[in-house]
């Protein structure tokens, strides 16, 4: 199983705990901000129902699979370059090169990123941004923040938003009107993702603490590289879940 579907699915299991256990302590999580922080949640959660989502429902409908997974790799390869330079900040030079190579065989054989035709031949993401480079480099991740339109968040990735923001090539077209059409379709896309998944908050208790707690320990895995720093206990578990997954 790669990296990328273990976050996944770390991520389902801190839904589900977080959803079995009603309201559970959150001592380890830094929430200062939790008053306003829900509020905000409330607040895209409303706007999503009435807007993004039935959008992004009609965009499942309308396309095939082959054609939803096509933008999806269109839109991950052209963030690889910057992924290549932040594995190579983070001295990893040989997933640094991966990425640069993935970026180059995707673009050309791969039809400008519509194929994934590295996965294919076996060579898969290693994704990083500039806030897991921050947190490799020491820098704490800060109070958890829940941005208008935007999500779940840390102080540490709102710092280094701006570099993930301008490294994206899309963000660099000079005509504002394909950049415009090409950020709403990006979106999209990534709402449309995420409908199979929001089953799982819909049925916790407390969906703000579940997607909260969701967010971080999907956030720590991506920053260790699958291997977070967890008590026996969470090793146990995480691992117990794990293998039934791939048991079936």
């Amino acid at each position: 199983m790669n990296l990328m579907h273990r976050c996944v699915l770390t991520a389902a299991l801190c839904v589900s705990l977080a959803g079995c256990a009603g309201t559970p302590s959150t001592a380890k999580t830094e929430d200062p901000f939790e008053n306003t922080n829900r509020a905000v949640h409330s607040f895209n959660t409303t706007v999503d129902r009435y807007s993004l989502k039935p959008v992004a429902k009609a965009y499942r409908a309308v396309l095939p699979g082959f054609a939803r997974q096509g933008i999806s790799n269109f839109y991950a390869n052209l963030t690889t370059p910057a992924s290549s330079l932040n594995n190579f900040l983070q001295g990893k030079p040989q997933s640094g090169m991966t990425e640069l190579s993935r970026f180059v065989f995707n673009s050309t054989v791969g039809i400008g990123g519509l194929v994934d035709v590295s996965a294919m031949s076996g060579v898969e993401a290693e994704t990083e941004d500039f806030g897991q480079t921050f947190a490799v480099w020491g820098v704490p991740s800060g109070p958890y923040i829940y941005l208008p339109f935007l999500g779940p968040s840390t102080a540490l990735d709102v710092a280094a938003w701006p570099l993930d923001f301008f490294s994206n090539p899309v963000n660099l077209i000079d005509d504002t009107g394909t950049q415009d059409k090409l950020r709403v379709l990006d979106i999209i896309q990534i709402r449309a993702q995420l409908l199979a998944a929001e089953g799982l908050l819909e049925d916790a208790d407390d969906p703000y603490i579940a997607l909260r707690e969701a967010y971080l320990q999907n956030r720590l895995y991506r920053i260790y590289d699958g291997d977070p720093p967890i008590s026996d206990e969470e090793e146990d578990l995480f691992n117990e879940f794990f293998d039934e997954v791939e048991d079936d």
